[in-house]
């Protein structure tokens, strides 16, 4: 054996070591997602654009009228164009870097100080807390993509549905017990006296701070390798932009991954947007207060963790690809039922049991499928195309979403255009033949 060899014992020790590291940045972030996107910044936002509207009842961030019940839809659309024009450089900058571990820290940490930073958000300042979300947002879709692609350097193909999985599921506890701190003291905000708006913007300052600490496990765990993929051109600015559009036109050489990654960008930008609208809609259009909306999106957090581990059974009995189906049919009722029916808390709370089970097994499974189809060394860079409609981010459903309720008022016929997203999502979906995407991923190896 050689000197330098690893024996295969040490080899996976060391890939464990590795895999729990990098379930703890999902661990981290995830209280951005569940506090921050899910449950009280739309809200919150939403109070702070209604402060700063004129007379009209119209706030103008950019000169042009906006309803503020739109304004966090359109926030959040802004936020993954902006990723579009970043991503790129993430993704290709990682795939050619020898220290993309200190990249996806210097993300992860300039999206949390972001998210520290809304606490300072008060009054009618919705266009300073816009700004601040952008750059949250940005900064939390940049470090998912390396984040994502150092799945293919921890996990042999046939572990990435488990691994994966574990990695949402764990997550979604992290989400979970993030969320039930910033509660404790949302619950107890009148007995300590302090208004419910303090309370808001310290747990959005606590959701930063969760983020920035449990960074620390990955990045203490996680190694760089050495990349695969050179470095080409001599512009240090043009050059990511350079070879994510040669990965872009040497995708028609994949042409089951970009099926599959079209119907990816379909379906799960209307995951993400009912994650980011669904606090906005419970407590703008039924009604539900905070303290009740609150101990829902909490639910969802458990139920998802559960779903996620349930769903990995799934896929291990039918497959990833009809596991994902299903949960899309589901996914389609579900929204169906909230168009028709939804009125009252308690169906609020059914129905977000429902969408909370199918929730983590979409997200994890489609993560590890997509990881089948990459070929070998453009890991970071076909990431960060997904990561236009990844954990957080969306931009077309919640578009729409914001026109139909700006130009509407009605938030059920806004729910209408997330349905015809799952629909479209699902059609492409079936087209795609996961044996053929694999072996053209590895043919081109």
């Amino acid at each position: 054996m050689s000197i330098n060899a690893v024996p295969a014992e040490s080899a996976v020790q060391h890939s464990r070591r590795e895999q729990n590291g990098w379930y703890f940045y999902d661990f981290a972030n995830s209280a951005f997602a569940s506090t921050v996107l899910t449950l009280l910044l739309g809200p919150y936002i939403l109070v702070v654009a209604k402060a700063g509207a004129g007379a009209d009842g119209m706030i103008r961030p950019l000169g042009f009228p906006i309803d503020p019940r739109s304004y966090w839809s359109y926030l959040i659309s802004l936020s993954v164009i902006l990723q579009v024009i970043v991503l790129p450089a993430v993704g290709a900058l990682g795939d050619t870097s020898k220290r993309k571990k200190q990249l996806l820290g210097w993300w992860a940490y300039t999206g949390a100080f972001a998210t520290m930073a809304l606490y300072f958000v008060t009054g009618s300042q919705y266009a300073f807390g816009g700004i601040l979300f952008l750059i949250a947002n940005v900064a939390f879709g940049a470090s998912n993509v390396l984040y994502n692609s150092f799945l293919n350097d921890i996990a042999p193909p046939e572990e990435r549905d488990s691994v994966s999985s574990k990695g949402w599921g764990i997550g979604y506890l992290g989400g979970g017990l993030a969320l039930v701190l910033n509660l404790a003291l949302f619950f107890r905000a009148d007995s300590l006296g302090i208004s419910e708006a303090l309370a808001t913007r310290i747990n959005l300052m606590s959701a930063g701070a969760w983020w920035a600490l449990f960074t620390i496990i990955p990045m203490m765990r996680i190694r760089n390798r050495a990349p695969l993929a050179a470095a080409a051109g001599k512009g240090v600015v043009l050059r990511p932009f350079v070879q994510f559009f040669r990965t872009l036109m040497g995708m028609r050489a994949y042409p089951q991954t970009l099926l599959f990654l079209i119907a990816y960008l379909l379906f799960n930008d209307a995951v993400q947007a009912v994650i980011a609208l669904a606090g906005q809609f419970g407590s703008d259009e039924l009604k539900i207060p905070m303290n009740t909306l609150a101990l829902v999106i909490l639910l969802v957090q458990f139920e998802a963790l559960a779903g996620s581990f349930l769903f990995k059974w799934v896929a291990s009995a039918i497959g990833a690809k009809r596991a994902i189906i299903v949960s899309l049919v589901i996914w389609t009722g579900a929204l169906v039922s909230v168009y028709v029916s939804i009125k009252t808390t308690f169906q609020y709370f059914i129905m977000a049991g429902v969408i909370s089970i199918v929730l983590g097994g979409t997200q994890a499974l489609s993560r590890s499928l997509y990881s089948l189809m990459i070929p070998k060394g453009k890991e970071a860079e076909y990431f960060s195309v997904y990561e236009i409609s990844d954990k957080g981010t969306s931009w077309m459903a919640p578009l729409f979403f914001g026109l139909a309720l700006q130009f509407t008022g009605n938030y059920r016929l806004a729910i209408l255009s997330l349905i015809v997203f799952f629909i479209a999502g699902l059609g492409v979906l079936i087209l795609v033949d996961v044996p053929r995407a694999t072996a053209e991923a590895a043919g081109g190896r």
